[in-house]
C-alpha cells in the first residue's frame, strides 16, 4: 500500500523539479538588435559551430554571450542546435567505427 502512494508521488515531485528548470521566455526574440537584424538559422549554425571558442571568450569577457538574443526564434534555436550537435558529437563515431570489407 505504502509503495503505490510513494511512487506517484516521487514522479509528481520530480515532474515539478524539472519544470522549475524551464527557461522563461525571451523578451527579446524577433526584436531587432542595435544593427536593424535578428539572427536566423545561418546565424544559429555558426554561433553553435563557434559556442565552446565564445564560452571560453565570455568567461573573460563582459561584452561577448555564448547566445543571441535578439533572434528569430525557432529556427536560431535549430541552428544553433544543430552546429553544436556537428562540433560536439560530430562525425568523430562515425570515423572510429570498423569497416568492414
Amino acid at each position: 500500500m505504502k509503495n503505490k502512494i510513494i511512487l506517484p508521488a516521487t514522479i509528481i515531485l520530480l515532474m515539478i523539479i524539472l519544470a522549475s528548470c524551464f527557461p522563461g521566455g525571451n523578451p527579446s526574440e524577433g526584436v531587432a538588435s542595435d544593427f536593424g537584424t535578428t539572427a536566423g538559422f545561418l546565424r544559429g549554425l555558426w554561433h553553435g559551430f563557434i559556442a565552446p571558442f565564445t564560452f571560453v571568450v565570455s568567461i573573460f569577457t563582459d561584452g561577448i554571450h555564448m547566445y543571441e538574443v535578439h533572434n528569430n526564434g525557432g529556427w536560431y534555436n535549430f541552428g544553433f542546435v544543430i552546429g553544436a550537435g556537428i562540433i560536439f558529437s560530430g562525425s568523430g563515431r562515425a570515423s572510429k567505427r570498423k569497416k568492414y570489407a
